[in-house]
């Protein structure tokens, strides 16, 4: 009998949680099927600080997350577990934020600041080689690999790993914004230019899907007319609804429109701020909780292989847990679909 079997056997899942632990599951990450980089990174966000919070927050909150999914009822007996945080890349976080303030007060004046500028641009380079080397250790092992942010810069190195895996797959995108300036506040890898660095330095990427979009500026809507994107803005979806057409309806459009592999990319931001009060640039509108679960299922029911996925822009707050809460939940769902797009396909 394995140690993980033996776990298994002493494992009360209607007990209480293992502090400490992921969901109090009493695995190391070498007997997990799905493997979670910690990415407490907010070097560059543009309104609300705290992010970097986030995967901390998310951990104490699973504590309070039963186990059982109704889509999967024992996917946990797979397997999720954190990698341990890595403290150096919370320091640099720090630090490069640090420069991004230098620089925020420069353009204020009318001014850059190109040391601040440089400072944060290497520190996040450094920041997406070290996910990327990371995430690829453990995709060498067969893993399913995702990431739990931070600002939502941090999953490029975790795209790029998985490029090298599946040398094409399609982003779905959950969001309230695009994230396709081309830099902001001279940042290149800003948190609003992921979506824009993925497509020019990522060709795997064969296609990007957007939901939720509801903040935008002249600049992404041209290079998405242009480039590989799809987006399906939030007032659409809701001015279709009320004209009598069906979420469903419009869950068959999104994913149709999707290749076969599919990383899912999701900013907290994405769903209505009811949700996540205090994520770092809400905006009005957004997905209910119920759209939003619909669709990830149907994505699984319409047999698409789930080859990655990051959660970002939970941002914790002082006096309560709601966002944490939240988070704790959507990224159980996320590792439940992901185990449940492996067996379909098996």
């Amino acid at each position: 009998m394995t140690s993980k079997e033996e776990k298994l056997q002493d494992f009360d899942a209607n007990g209480l949680a293992l502090s400490g632990q992921l969901y109090g599951l009493p695995f190391t990450p070498e007997e997990c099927e799905i493997v979670l980089i910690q990415a407490p990174w907010e070097a560059t966000v543009s309104y609300r600080t705290g992010t970097a919070g986030g995967p901390k927050a998310i951990l104490d909150a699973s504590a309070q997350v039963d186990l059982y999914d109704s889509f999967l009822s024992d996917g946990w007996k797979r397997g999720f577990a954190f990698l341990p945080e890595d403290l150096g890349l919370s320091e640099l976080s720090f630090k490069a934020r640090e420069q991004a303030e230098i620089q925020l007060d420069a353009l204020s004046n009318g001014e850059s600041n190109s040391e601040a500028v440089d400072f944060v641009n290497q520190s996040c380079i450094n920041m997406i080689d070290l996910i990327k080397n990371k995430a690829t250790t453990w995709l060498e092992q067969g893993k399913i690999v995702g990431l739990v942010g931070g600002d939502h810069s941090t999953p490029l190195g975790l795209m790029k790993s998985i490029a090298k895996k599946y040398p094409s797959f399609g982003i779905l995108q959950i969001d309230a914004h695009m994230d396709l300036r081309k830099a902001f506040e001279d940042f290149k890898y800003s948190h609003a230019s992921i979506m824009y660095n993925a497509l020019e330095e990522i060709p795997a990427i064969s296609k990007l899907v957007q939901v939720g979009i509801r903040d935008y500026c002249i600049e992404e809507v041209e290079y998405a007319h242009s480039n590989r994107v799809v987006y399906f803005l939030d007032s659409a979806a809701k001015k279709k609804q009320l004209m009598g057409s069906s979420w469903s309806e419009i869950v068959d459009t999104i994913i149709s429109s999707l290749p076969e592999n599919v990383y899912i990319s999701f900013d907290i931001d994405g769903l209505e701020p009811s949700l996540c009060p205090n994520t770092g640039t809400p905006v009005p509108g957004g997905l209910r909780w119920e759209e939003a679960i619909y669709l990830l299922e149907e994505l699984v029911l319409s047999k698409k292989r789930i080859v990655g996925f990051d959660l970002n822009e939970v941002t914790p707050a002082t006096d309560n847990e709601w966002d944490a809460s939240v988070g704790a939940r959507l990224l159980f769902k996320l590792c439940n679909l992901a185990i449940a797009s492996k067996e379909s396909l098996s």
